[in-house]
């Protein structure tokens, strides 16, 4: 039994059948009609080439940002940007012409009824949920959340549910439920509620992507944290920590009194240069120190004092950087708070250097810190980086906390130098 040329629905316009788009593919569907089946595409497909081209344009960004890797390794690079044009002519022109010719069609009865019988299930489960985007927005909550929070749904649908949690937990819902929303696996933290602060909350996070959209959402689960133990069963004892967190804790008060002596093994003009030879190799593989000639405004006011690399050629180009010319130098002199980034995703925000090749990428980071020398109330006096190259261990959260107390110390000691005075 052949199909027809073509087939017409009342809301499409005319679109020819090919061997592929005839329901082999599982580009199209048939419909019952009454003059035989008919074959309707789906919306997902129009998703599909949208995640695609969104994909393609990344690994264009990704492929300029490459141009500047050793010469040896330009024919890799090259065969990658062949691959993806014709990634382009073989796939996603083809589907931007299906796309043209078709159009995007309605669903079926059948589909929109599984849909609200869906919707009904989500209202009526006994469980407080809440269905959010990747900044917390809220798109639905059920009948249980909103008795859970206080909140009338109606109220709570197009608000961050970070404004109804206490000020101190919003930062890390909100981080959480990014990492969630980028596929980097289900989330569980303790919050609180503004209306009860001293109630603790569990909200358990998992990824959710909704049929015909593109982004992926998160379901977010309320439960009071503070759940009874049943009878028999005994509490968890908390265990010493382990050698390895007892030996990096050690590593790091080693740096810090190294760091400490330097401060004040010397005059304290020098001490910002000694500070930043002791973390350099030990801590990090690059320092790059830029120390502020007065009042911070833009990127303005400051100068390149100090650049420490694994070799002095390659310290040499990043020495005559512009501060002004790096986003995350900026960023912290002028915020005041310190940038720590693993695997930073884009390539600028340390700047170019001469050649117009991303220091990032020449670089090799693979984790860096940006800390502004300040002390308490005080100016900014500049701003300290730190990255870390190749295989070696990103920078944790409690190496970030004493780089951070390190700062303040060097800040003491610049503002010592300033006002005349020998030693910090």
């Amino acid at each position: 039994m052949g199909f027809p040329a073509c087939v017409r629905l009342p809301w499409q316009r005319v679109f020819p059948l090919t061997g592929r788009e005839n329901g082999r593919d599982g580009l199209c569907r048939a419909v019952p009609g009454a003059d035989g089946p008919r074959y309707v595409r789906g919306m997902g497909q129009t998703d599909e080439f949208g995640e695609e081209l969104a994909d393609f344009v990344r690994r264009v960004a990704e492929l300029k940002a490459a141009r500047s890797v050793p010469s040896g390794d330009l024919p890799t690079v090259l065969d990658a940007a062949i691959f993806e044009l014709d990634h382009v002519a073989d796939r996603l022109w083809p589907g931007y012409e299906r796309l043209l010719a078709s159009g995007a069609s309605g669903g079926t009865s059948g589909g929109r009824q599984e849909l609200q019988l869906l919707k009904g299930v989500f209202q009526r489960l006994p469980l407080p949920v809440a269905l959010v985007d990747r900044e917390t927005v809220v798109r639905r909550m059920n009948f249980a959340a909103a008795s859970f929070t206080e909140v009338r749904a109606g109220y709570a649908t197009g608000r961050p549910l970070t404004g109804f949690l206490a000020h101190a937990d919003r930062v890390a819902f909100r981080t959480q439920a990014a990492a969630v929303a980028r596929g980097e696996g289900d989330r569980s933290l303790t919050v609180h509620l503004q209306q009860r602060p001293s109630a603790p909350v569990r909200a358990t996070l998992t990824a959710l992507r909704p049929g015909n959209e593109p982004r992926t959402a998160v379901l977010v689960v309320l439960q009071p944290a503070a759940a009874r133990i049943p009878a028999g069963v005994e509490r968890p004892v908390h265990r010493p920590p382990d050698l390895a967190e007892t030996t990096c804790h050690a590593a790091l008060m080693d740096l810090v009194d190294a760091v400490t002596t330097a401060l004040l093994d010397g005059d304290a003009d020098g001490a910002l240069e000694r500070a930043a030879r002791v973390l350099h190799g030990r801590f990090a593989d690059w320092v790059v120190a830029d120390a502020a000639d007065g009042p911070v405004t833009g990127g303005g006011g400051l100068s390149r004092t100090v650049t420490l690399g694994p070799s002095e050629e390659e310290a040499t180009v990043v020495a005559v950087q512009d501060p002004a010319g790096c986003p995350y130098v900026v960023e912290a002199a002028r915020g005041g708070s310190p940038v720590l980034r693993v695997r930073p995703a884009d390539p600028d925000a340390f700047g170019r250097d001469a050649s117009g090749a991303p220091v990032l990428v020449r670089a090799d980071v693979t984790s860096l810190m940006c800390v502004p020398l300040a002390a308490a109330d005080g100016p900014v006096r500049g701003v300290l980086t730190l990255f870390r190259s190749g295989a070696r261990p990103a920078f944790s959260l409690a190496e970030a906390q004493a780089v951070d107390m390190l700062s303040r110390h060097v800040a003491l000691a610049m503002a010592c130098a300033r006002h005349g005075n020998a030693s910090p």
